[in-house]
Order: structure tokens, then C-alpha cells, then sequence
């Protein structure tokens, strides 16, 4: 592994270079497809190829669960006016009550999990999880959102979570881009979510900016390159790297002890946050090892 410093220009505070936009909110139809297609690349050749073959399938499942789906509720104008004067993030994970188009997503997403080829122990995690009765999935969901899943339980969480996903997703599809503002270091300006890594975006306007992409919803909002992902210092920010893998680095930080994965489109524009961050789970253990905690939150790496 090598080390390397964050003294590389950042295009997002250079007057001469135009404004990144502060938001990039996701397109449902759109965004877990590309992660399907990518997952099944990263599969042709990598050690984990079952597994990633596995989220492959699950990620199209997303995708292709949602023709026909109930519309989310809307949220109430008052609700995004106070989220607004608050600065608080619009869609509200800590008061999620499951809807009609919520309750038909997951029902859909674990109908169609069960054709997927997986092994004994998340078949049987997909059969308790259909299983579980409305309190129960309750409480999985509270879980996900928490971002406090029990150890004993992680493959259950799993399909909660892809269900998650396309929900939030499709809400934040629906909100203002122009409405959204900071809600605080490492928090999604949509729905409060972590990010699962950053990306510096390869972008016409703005080419290098650098992007944090929300766990659960799938916004991109901009965030320096100069300043700690986790805790916004920035001091001691470095970026460590396997050799030879530059494309893609581990931002460390030295006041939080955290560190955030950097995936850079400039070198490799088929990087994907969430496939990529399982695929590059040699680097977490290499930065691990260092001392450094892993800060990114990705559903599909629970336990790590």
C-alpha cells in the first residue's frame, strides 16, 4: 500500500472553474441497472465472483421491480418547509412508517429474490424474512435505518435494505434539487443517510469535483476534497492506495480515525460506489490494519 497527500487542486473552490451543482439526485430506473451490469463485471474476474454474481441479481431485481409500483406518498408542503428552515434532510428516515409503495416493494423484491441462485444460509435469510410478520419487518426496517443491524441477523437485513433503496430512491427522485441544502458532514441533504464512498466526477463542467454518494437513497451531493468526509476536519487528510490500483483510494483521517473510499471517474468512469465498494474489500483490510475505521455504509458489506 502507499500513501499519498490531498494537495491536489479541488475544482469545487477554484473561482475560475464553474460551481459543481450541490446535488445530483438519483434516477431509479437508471441506477440499479448500471449497478447490476457493473456487479456482473466485477464478477468475470474477481475472487468474490459468487457473491458478487449474487448482488448482480439482486440489483436487477431492483431494477425491475419497479414498473407498476404504487406511488410513494407525497410529503406534505409544511413537512418541507420545516425541513427546509431547520436544515434538516426532507425525506425523514427517523419517523419512516412503511406505505403502500413500500410494503408492495419488498414484497415484490423478496418474491423475486427466491429465483435467485444463492447459497443455504441466505436462501434460508430470505425465507425468514418473507416469513416475518408486519412487527417484525417492522423492526428489520427500523434496523437498516439505525444503521444498527444485529450481528445474528445480517442476511435478513440484506433484502430489507435492497427494498430500502429503491423506496428512498424513488422518493428522492422526487424532490426539488434546488431545495436542498448541507445537513451536516457525512449526512445525505435528502434523506440524512451515510455515504457509502465518494467519487471524483469526470463531469463536462466540472470535471474532478468531488461527489458522496448516500447509502440508502443514492443523491450525490458535493462535498471538498480538502475536508474529512466523517468529521469535516482538515487537518491530516491522506490517501492511502494498493499499488497500482491508484483509481481508487482511502481517505484517512487522522483526528477521527475514520477513513471513506475515493473512486475517481477521470481514470475509470465505470466505478460504481456500491459495486466497486464490495469489490475493493482488500482495501478496507489493509487501511483496518493501519487503525483507521471504516466510516463508508454499504448494505452488502454488513459485518465488515
Amino acid at each position: 500500500m502507499s500513501s499519498v497527500d490531498s494537495t491536489a487542486p479541488d475544482p469545487s473552490v477554484i473561482s475560475n472553474i464553474p460551481t459543481p451543482p450541490f446535488v445530483r439526485l438519483p434516477d431509479p430506473s437508471q441506477l440499479f441497472a448500471a449497478r447490476a451490469a457493473r456487479f456482473a463485471a466485477l464478477a468475470e474476474i474477481h475472487e468474490l465472483s459468487p457473491y458478487l454474481r449474487l448482488l448482480s441479481g439482486l440489483c436487477g431485481i431492483q431494477a425491475a421491480i419497479q414498473d407498476g409500483l404504487p406511488e410513494p406518498a407525497t410529503i406534505p408542503s409544511e413537512m418541507l418547509e420545516r425541513a427546509r428552515l431547520h436544515t434538516m434532510p426532507p425525506l425523514d428516515r427517523g419517523h419512516f412508517a412503511a406505505d403502500a409503495a413500500f410494503t408492495a416493494t419488498l414484497d415484490r423484491l423478496l418474491s423475486a429474490a427466491a429465483q435467485l441462485d444463492m447459497p443455504a444460509q441466505a436462501r434460508a435469510a430470505l425465507g425468514n424474512a418473507t416469513a416475518a410478520d408486519a412487527d417484525e419487518r417492522a423492526r428489520m426496517v427500523g434496523n437498516v435505518l439505525a444503521e444498527a443491524i444485529p450481528v445474528e441477523a445480517l442476511a435478513e437485513h440484506i433484502f430489507v435494505a435492497a427494498a430500502l433503496q429503491v423506496h428512498f430512491a424513488r422518493l428522492a427522485a422526487r424532490l426539488d434539487p434546488k431545495s436542498l441544502q448541507p445537513v451536516g458532514d457525512g449526512a445525505c441533504p435528502s434523506c440524512g443517510g451515510a455515504p457509502t464512498a465518494t467519487v471524483l466526477v469526470n463531469w463536462p463542467r466540472t470535471p474532478g469535483a468531488r461527489y458522496c454518494s448516500c447509502s440508502l437513497c443514492g443523491t450525490l451531493w458535493n462535498y471538498v476534497r480538502s475536508k474529512c468526509t466523517l468529521c469535516g476536519s482538515t487537518r491530516k487528510i491522506l490517501f492511502q492506495e494498493i499499488e497500482g490500483a491508484g483509481h481508487i483510494k482511502a481517505e484517512t483521517c487522522d483526528d477521527c480515525h475514520g477513513y471513506m473510499k475515493v473512486f475517481n471517474h477521470q481514470k475509470d468512469d465505470r466505478l460504481d460506489p456500491v459495486a466497486d465498494d464490495v469489490a475493493t474489500l482488500g482495501l478496507d483490510l489493509l487501511v483496518r490494519e493501519l487503525g483507521f475505521r471504516r466510516g463508508g455504509v454499504n448494505p452488502f458489506l454488513i459485518g465488515y
